[in-house]
Order: C-alpha cells, then sequence, then structure tokens
C-alpha cells in the first residue's frame, strides 16, 4: 500500500505501511497404522504348542490373506480418524460452489478442491487440495483459507461460518463481490482477514466488531460504503486496519486501543478529527487519511500521541493546523507529515522544525504566507521539504541552496523574492506578481 513517502517521494528508516500476513504453520501430523496382535487361532504353532491337536490346521496362504485383511482395515480406520468435520467440508463445498466455474483457471488452487477424489485435509497432498488452505495437526479443521490471486469471482458464502477454527481468510486480488456476510463474526479464532483488491460491496457489518481475536484486517479497494460501526473500539487486539479506497461515509468512531497502523485513505470521511476517536492509543505509529473531506483545524493533541511516526492527511478540506512543541524529555518518534493540498492559512508551523527526527515535511498547495523560517535550513535531520503552491513571501533561507546540503523539495510557485532559478528547489517558477498582490491585498511583503 502506499505510504506517507509516495507523495514525498521520501526513503525513511520508518517502516512502510502494510498488513503482512503472519502466517500459521500447522505441525506436521504423522499417521500411524492400527497395530492388531495376531490372535493365536490363526497360527497353527501356537495352537499346537498349547496342547489342542485336534484343532484344523490352517494354510499359510489363508493366514496371510487374513493379515493382509486386518492391514486394511487398520489403516482405513486410521484414514476415517483424521478426516476433516462434516461441517467444514460441507462448508468449503459451499465457497467453492459461490464462485463462478468460469473464473477458476485450470492452474489454481480451487482448481485443485476435488471433494470426490480426496479429504480437503488429507496428507500428503499431491494431485488434491494443492494449495489454498491449511488444516489442523490433526486434519480435522481448517485453520487458513487462502486463495491465490486467480481472478476468482463469486460470493462469500455465509457458510463460511463454519470453519470454526479458522485462524486466517485471505480472499486478496480476486474478484468477489456482493456484501461481506454477517455471520463471518461467527470466527472466533479469526486473527487475520484479508479481502483486499476485490469487489465487496455494501456496509462493514457491525458484527465485525465481536472478532475479538482480530490481529489485522485489510479491505482495501473494494466498494464498501456507509460508516464506519461504532463498535470498532471492540476489538482489543487489533493492529492494523486498512480500509482505504472504498466509499465509506461519516466521521471516525472511537478506535481500538492497540491499533498500530490506521489507514483510510481514498474515502469520504468528514467532520474535524476528534480526540475522543484517537483517545488511549499510545501504540499508534501511522495516520494514513489522505484524500477524504475532513476539514477544521488539527489539533496539538494529534502531534502528542505517543508513538506516532507518520502523518498522512493530504489531500482534504482542512484550514488550521496547531502544532505544539515536542515534549520535552520524552522526545518525539514522528518523522513524516503530509497535509498538503488542503486550505491551511496562516504561516508555516514553526514548532515543526523541533521535531527531532523529522525528515519529510509537506505544505504544498496550501493558504500559507509569511516567510519560510530559518530553522528549518538548520534542521539536519530533514532531508525533504514541499512548501510549493503558497503565498510565501521573502528570501529563502540561503542555507537551503548550499552545496552541503542534502536537501530536496520544492519552495516553487510561491511569492518568494531571489529563489535562484538555477535551483530545483524553485521549480516551478514563482507566482505572477498580480497574483501575490491580490493574496496580499497589495505588494507583498518583502
Amino acid at each position: 500500500m502506499p505510504t506517507i513517502e509516495s507523495h514525498l517521494n521520501v526513503n525513511t528508516q520508518t517502516p512502510p505501511l502494510s498488513f503482512p500476513h503472519k502466517h500459521i504453520t500447522p505441525k506436521p501430523q504423522h499417521a500411524t497404522i492400527a497395530h492388531c496382535p495376531f490372535s493365536p487361532s490363526l497360527n497353527p504353532s501356537h495352537s499346537q504348542s498349547k496342547g489342542h491337536p485336534n484343532l484344523p490346521t490352517m494354510p499359510a496362504s489363508s493366514s496371510f490373506f487374513l493379515l493382509f485383511l486386518v492391514f486394511l482395515s487398520g489403516s482405513s480406520l486410521n484414514v476415517v480418524d483424521s478426516l476433516t468435520a462434516p461441517s467444514e467440508v460441507a462448508a468449503l463445498k459451499a465457497f467453492k460452489s459461490a464462485v463462478k466455474p468460469s473464473s477458476i483457471p485450470s492452474w489454481s488452487c480451487l482448481a485443485t478442491w476435488n471433494f470426490s477424489a480426496a479429504d480437503p485435509c488429507s496428507s500428503p497432498r499431491r494431485a488434491f487440495f494443492t494449495c489454498g488452505l491449511s488444516c489442523s495437526a490433526d486434519s480435522s479443521r481448517v485453520t487458513q483459507l487462502t486463495l491465490d490471486p486467480a481472478g476468482y469471482s463469486g460470493t462469500l458464502t455465509p457458510l463460511i461460518s463454519k470453519l470454526s477454527q479458522l485462524a486466517i481468510l485471505d480472499l486478496a486480488e480476486n474478484s468477489f463481490h456482493g456484501p461481506i456476510p454477517p455471520s463471518i463474526s461467527a470466527l472466533s479464532n479469526l486473527q487475520i482477514l484479508t479481502l483486499r483488491s476485490n469487489s465487496f460491496s455494501g456496509s462493514l457489518p457491525p458484527s465485525i466488531a465481536s472478532l475479538r481475536s482480530l490481529d489485522s484486517i485489510d479491505l482495501a479497494y473494494n466498494s464498501l460504503s456507509g460508516p464506519l460501526p461504532k463498535s470498532m473500539s471492540s476489538l482489543a487486539n487489533l493492529k492494523r486496519l486498512d480500509l482505504s479506497f472504498n466509499k465509506l461515509t461519516g466521521s471516525i468512531p472511537k478506535l481500538p486501543a492497540d491499533l498500530l497502523e490506521l489507514a483510510m485513505k481514498g474515502n469520504s470521511l468528514s467532520g474535524p478529527l476528534q480526540r475522543s476517536s484517537f483517545d488511549g492509543l499510545a501504540q499508534l505509529e501511522v495516520i494514513e487519511l489522505s484524500q477524504n473531506s475532513l476539514s477544521g483545524t488539527l489539533e496539538p493533541w494529534l502531534f502528542l500521541l505517543p508513538s506516532i511516526q507518520q502523518v498522512d492527511l493530504a489531500n482534504n478540506t482542512l484550514t488550521r493546523v496547531d502544532v505544539p512543541r515536542p515534549p520535552a524529555g520524552a522526545g518525539s518518534s514522528l518523522v513524516a507529515v503530509d497535509l498538503g493540498f488542503n486550505r491551511i492559512e496562516g504561516n508555516v508551523p514553526l514548532n515543526l522544525a523541533s521535531y527531532p527526527l523529522l525528515s519529510s515535511l509537506s505544505l504544498r498547495y496550501n493558504r500559507l504566507r509569511g516567510g519560510i523560517p530559518v530553522e528549518f535550513s538548520k534542521k539536519q535531520t530533514l532531508r525533504r521539504l514541499f512548501l510549493d503552491g503558497n503565498f510565501l513571501t521573502g528570501k529563502p533561507p540561503p542555507a537551503f541552496f548550499s552545496a552541503a546540503t542534502a536537501f530536496s523539495g520544492s519552495l516553487g510557485y510561491n511569492c518568494l523574492q531571489g529563489c535562484p532559478a538555477s535551483s530545483q528547489l524553485c521549480v516551478p517558477s514563482q507566482k505572477p506578481v498580480a497574483i501575490c498582490r491580490q493574496a496580499y491585498g497589495g505588494k507583498p511583503r518583502s
């Protein structure tokens, strides 16, 4: 998923925003052969040694044949013991039946799901059920359903709820459509839910909040609509939430307390960011809310979240930003801030220069005025600064153009004077004087 650095072209030490899958590898289950002790009545020498001379003697060929039957009987019993639970077989059959046969390529995982030829959890898998699912150690329960991106088209059957031990459900990069069934709430052991890059529609079912074991939700690039469930905060173990590029509306409800990464860019979320929605999020590192309709003022609390590293609120309708100084002693982990393409007025927030690790800052194409604080030119950690497209005046700090400065970005299309045309920082050129005069009601301050 694109991170804040995709806007800034920056490569910081902060790991990119992503929702890795945590693979759960089941322990191998070794099949055992049921041992049946030889019956004395089937062994002639044993009968004779016990002093039964009148018992008939069985031919050796018949004895071996019966032993072979006993062996087959024991083996068959063992296979029955390892069969997938019937309710889960029915759920898997319903899952495949809900996929259009014409969308199942011959080389795909689902093409190997032949229920009449093999048991889904049978081992070893040489020809059937070769991929797409994993099972518990006793081969009776499905623990992972992870399809390949083969272009499968269909709906998600409500019977998915019968896979009671499912820990991972990953159908990413296919063409599943229709609603996410509310019955998914029955998957109490689900840890990772990834339906990314499909065509799921409808609202996010409120019942999803009952999945208390969830660690990661990735539903990006679908067509989900409506407001977010107010019960989202009930997901006590949720670390990563990615709902980017859907059609979600409304405000952001209270979020789960253990959240590390929040990504909901490319929706229609609106209103100001409320402190109550982020209250208690001591571990939150990434906020990715660009390309929405968020408005109002960014208040100081946002920059004082204890673990925050990346903030991307570009392409919204924010009008003001109130940046506090970083907390004394505790410091700050803030690395990258993108507030570009909003309607932010006022001066360049001087306090941002005080954040010790800040390396990337974009305030491009807002309505900022005044000069560029010299503190930014002295900040050694700063590698990217984008202030283009504002109404900044005066002369830019000379240190920006020093050959010894490893610095890039843009100061173009402002009302600056003395920005060297030979410097890439001054591209594009400054605004026409007439536009600057109009913005300031006369001649811009020098």
